[in-house]
């Protein structure tokens, strides 16, 4: 339309200049066409041209992926998959049963129990003992994710602040949970290192200088939130040796790891501690232009013994309360009971235990912890018989949970009765692109899976699990939890078991 526009233009000029030409002289109509052919010829021409003036013209945006490649950020934006309607047909149990038995058969020893529900209506559609109490591993966490969410809430945050000593001349950074703290400024667009212990260093600055502050500041650390032993004596200590967990504390670096990238080897066994020594060498850094200098040694601050008050601080002006001197915010609950379900994450999982039996009035212990995430799942319907709890991570051998639970809470967090639940979605591991499953399903026997199943995994020495959801061929959504038991370490078909199982499901017309 625009070189038909311009065109026109053209045309309208030159029949102008024909009927008023110089001296009123009419141009005979050769010269007219001619001229209004110059004209036409000359706007596609400058078109082409212009861009050597211009500059190259941008690249063409690329294409985007495969729907199937989409990683959802809600259930409705699962490809083919609308919110549970009841519209795609029911798979029939008995074509069900038949795709999985032969697929569910331990490599080496141990067995599989497994569930398959409906996701909309509950209907059981495969059940090999799934009431009877299994061990895990991690997918305990889905019922940690489902406690925290239910008790703290999605939006919920929580603060690392500094405030003012006991006595002159101190600062106390207190712990108020996050155990995702990062060394530099606050990366407000990220869940690890959304708070910054740079970025509260620059505060507490600028808050001494404002009061004056003068001479050596000394750093203690506050790290008395939570209560009991910071391991757990539940957990084997080959597991702690290895890293799979560490000392828990109310901050922590990291996810209490030297580097978030790596996530095996040894790590921090005062997690507390090294925070605040990071904190104190921010607050070296960023003091240095303002004559601040920060003591050395770093030390906790002490505690009233217990059936005692705290005494008041006097930079309280006459309350108990002291003056706050920074605080940063954490990433939400829902964004960190994500991260948490993506990479398996022990120590963020135990953390939000624990603070979700804060919240709840319960001690900010393993035992509260436990306690907690049990009533929760006991107010919302969820839990089952006989069920054991000894850690919240999934990393104990005690623990026993049955699958029909596991299925019941996949359920639970995609059917949208509770909107809180709904925050958890996101944390499914993708089959064959991310979190702990971004390297399966790539062979010929599960490719069929990739994209489509989503699901938290399990791994222990004898013990694997997969509990989450799928779509099947027909568009109907299915709730599955596969655990597998005694089973023979490091057999690989044991694994593939699993994961054909789901891939099965996925192909699954079952008519």
């Amino acid at each position: 339309m625009t070189k038909t526009r311009s065109t026109d233009q053209g045309l309208g000029r030159a029949r102008q200049a024909a009927g008023n030409g110089s001296g009123g002289v009419r141009r005979p109509w050769p010269l007219v066409l001619l001229s209004a052919l110059l004209v036409a010829l000359a706007v596609p021409a400058a078109l082409l041209v212009a861009p050597g003036f211009l500059g190259p013209e941008p690249p063409a945006p690329a294409p985007p992926a495969p729907a199937w490649q989409q990683v959802p950020t809600a259930l409705s934006t699962v490809p083919g998959l609308a919110p549970p309607d009841g519209s795609a047909p029911v798979p029939l149990p008995s074509a069900v049963s038949a795709q999985l038995e032969p697929l569910l058969t331990a490599d080496g020893g141990g067995t599989f129990t497994a569930v398959v529900q409906d996701a909309l209506t509950g209907q059981v559609l495969f059940d090999r003992g799934g009431s009877e109490g299994r061990v895990p591993a991690s997918n305990m966490k889905l019922l940690a994710a489902v406690a925290a969410l239910r008790v703290l809430g999605p939006e919920h945050t929580f603060a690392t602040r500094v405030v003012a000593g006991p006595a002159p001349g101190q600062v106390v950074l207190v712990g108020g949970g996050d155990v995702l703290l990062g060394p530099g400024g606050s990366k407000k667009d990220q869940v690890m290192g959304h708070a910054g212990l740079a970025t509260l260093a620059a505060q507490a600055v600028e808050a001494l200088q404002t009061g004056g502050a003068t001479g050596e500041i000394k750093v203690l650390v506050d790290d008395s939130l939570f209560s009991g032993p910071a391991l757990n004596p539940a957990w084997e200590p080959g597991d702690v040796a290895a890293g799979e967990v560490a000392p828990l504390y109310p901050l922590a670096l990291n996810s209490a790891r030297y580097d978030p990238a790596v996530t095996s080897g040894p790590r921090p066994q005062d997690a507390a501690m090294t925070a605040a020594e990071e904190f104190a060498a921010g607050l070296r850094s960023a003091g240095a232009a303002a004559g601040l200098t920060v003591a050395a040694a770093v030390e906790r601050l002490p505690q009233p013994a217990a059936g005692t008050t705290a005494p008041a601080r006097p930079e309280g002006e006459g309350t108990s309360q002291p003056v706050v001197l920074g605080e940063v915010q954490s990433a939400t609950v829902a964004e960190q009971v994500n991260l948490m379900l993506q990479d398996s994450d022990n120590y963020l999982a135990e953390a939000l235990g624990r603070l979700t039996a804060l919240a709840d009035g319960l001690p900010g212990s393993y035992d509260g912890a436990t306690a907690a995430v049990g009533a929760q799942l006991a107010a919302a319907g969820l839990a089952a018989e006989g069920m054991k709890l000894v850690d919240v991570c999934g990393l104990a051998m005690g623990n026993q949970v049955p699958a029909r639970q596991f299925s019941e809470v996949v359920r639970a967090i995609t059917s949208g009765t509770d909107t809180r639940l709904r925050s958890a979605l996101d944390g499914f591991p993708v089959a064959g692109l991310s979190g702990t499953l971004d390297t399966r399903y790539g062979d010929a026997a599960t490719a069929r899976g990739a994209g489509l199943v989503r699901a938290k995994t399990g791994t222990l020495n004898t013990v694997l699990a997969l509990s989450g959801y799928v779509v099947d061929a027909d568009g109907r959504l299915l709730a599955f939890s596969f655990i597998g038991n005694g089973l023979t370490p490091g057999a690989a078909g044991n694994k593939e078991a699993l994961d054909r199982a789901a891939t099965a499901l996925a192909a699954c017309g079952c008519r």
